[in-house]
């Protein structure tokens, strides 16, 4: 007369939980140098995976957009994403952020390379938010299906040659939203 072992049947699926809320502003780097010419590395050597100067001065304006202070027209981020990988990548996303982040006094993510945007999705999702992206243009609309706004209306399928643009992708209720917004922080920007 053992003791009969009952297994108790698993609770059926009932409905998935909605994806929590996020607020994820994506912008592109900065201003490049035109073809065959150099921009300028953080040592200030002549480098041509390096921002242009207007370009520096793009990134140095960007705390008008996301800074701390009154009257910024975005939130300010909780995290900084930029597309990365091996140091001899091009470090234009790194750039970009640099001013920002050093103002803010928070890091930048830069471990995902262009490519590698499933990964970075999954990163961005689980930081606090607002997330503030910046990525290679040619990797936009992968990292935007990765974080699974893809079927968004208004949505572009490429993201335009243009460095004055933010992106603003919110899901609420497991539900995404998208918005693009001029910077308007230089000369010659968007209105």
């Amino acid at each position: 007369a053992g003791c009969a072992r009952r297994e108790h049947p698993a609770p059926a699926p009932g409905p998935r939980p909605p994806a929590g809320d996020a607020l994820v502003m994506v912008i592109p780097h900065a201003e490049k140098p035109y073809a065959g010419a150099a921009g300028e590395d953080d040592e200030g050597n002549e480098d041509p995976g390096s921002l242009a100067g207007r370009g520096r001065r793009r990134a140095e304006e960007l705390l008008r957009l996301f800074g701390p202070g009154h009257g910024a027209p975005l939130p300010r981020p909780a995290a900084l994403f930029a597309t990365g990988g091996p140091r001899s990548a091009p470090a234009r996303c790194r750039q970009t952020l640099g001013p920002l982040a050093a103002a803010l006094r928070i890091p930048v993510h830069d471990r995902f390379a262009l490519g590698a945007e499933s990964g970075a999705a999954r990163a961005v999702l689980a930081a606090p938010a607002p997330v503030l992206l910046c990525w290679e243009p040619a990797g936009i609309p992968r990292l935007v299906h990765a974080l699974g706004a893809q079927p968004v209306r208004g949505l572009p399928a490429a993201w335009p040659d243009r460095s004055d643009l933010v992106w603003t992708l919110t899901r609420s209720r497991g539900t995404w939203s998208f918005r693009e917004l001029p910077q308007r922080l230089l000369p010659g920007d968007a209105q």
